[in-house]
């Protein structure tokens, strides 16, 4: 009776060291997740570097510059004052034209001689030339007076160069005013107003002044008429806008710097 109680008691005290053995060969494993790296949301950059509080803008030029035939707040001037008030909504921005439709290089000296205006302009446009050309003026006049008016705008522009941007001379030929004129006409036109811009790209790369070329937007004049003023021979509020699209990026540049 005992041995058969001992051999019972035996394999009892078998079959529970067996089941825990299995169970300690076989724990259940923890299993660790790999560590993730949340996503790093990208802080939004301002659009643009900040800039003086108040800036005053000063436009020289002929009826390209006042907008001849398109209204007050569609010429070029007024639409880049608008388009920087966009950029920099907590900056005050200030504009003075002095330009007037038919007036030379030599009209504009003059008037900058009369109006004399102060000093402290943060940004300078400059724009002139066309009636040089329209009046049959010699072309040395240019050569003289555009170098003149390019000082005076570095002077007006609180001495800074890089704060005077100059304009190409929009071409008239391709417009529905030039469209009684011979060919040869046109074509006269067109050399003279690459002429007058080369002189004036020139002269600005070689003093580091900024020049902007707009002259092939109006030569698209023909071609897509909303580009032309409702006298057919200046630009439209839309030639324009187009003109500060190509402005707008060196304007930036020179109030950010």
């Amino acid at each position: 009776m005992k041995s058969h109680f001992k051999q019972i008691v035996v394999v009892i005290l078998s079959i529970f060291l067996l089941s825990c053995s299995t169970e300690e060969a076989n724990p259940e494993t923890a299993v660790t997740p790999p560590s993730v790296t949340p996503p790093t949301t990208p802080v939004p950059s301002t659009p643009t570097s900040p800039i003086a509080k108040s800036i005053n803008y000063l436009a020289l030029g002929d009826s390209y510059t006042i907008g001849q035939s398109v209204c007050e707040t569609c010429r070029f001037p007024e639409q880049l004052k608008m388009s920087l008030k966009m950029f920099y909504s907590q900056t005050d921005f200030s504009l003075k034209i002095i330009a007037t439709t038919g007036w030379t290089t030599t009209n504009l000296i003059s008037a900058i001689n009369q109006q004399k205006p102060e000093s402290n302009y943060d940004l300078v446009t400059l724009l002139i030339g066309v009636n040089n050309q329209y009046q049959g003026r010699d072309f040395s006049l240019y050569e003289k007076e555009f170098p003149e008016l390019a000082n005076k705008a570095i002077m007006l522009a609180k001495g800074d160069k890089k704060n005077v941007i100059v304009v190409s001379i929009p071409d008239y030929a391709y417009t529905s005013f030039a469209a009684n004129l011979s060919q040869s006409q046109k074509t006269k036109i067109s050399t003279e107003i690459d002429q007058y811009n080369a002189f004036a790209e020139s002269y600005c790369k070689a003093n580091q002044i900024v020049f902007v070329n707009i002259t092939d937007i109006t030569r698209q004049g023909l071609n897509n008429p909303n580009l032309v003023a409702s006298d057919g021979l200046h630009p439209s509020e839309s030639a324009y806008a187009l003109f500060v699209e190509r402005l707008l990026p060196q304007v930036k540049i020179a109030l950010q710097d």
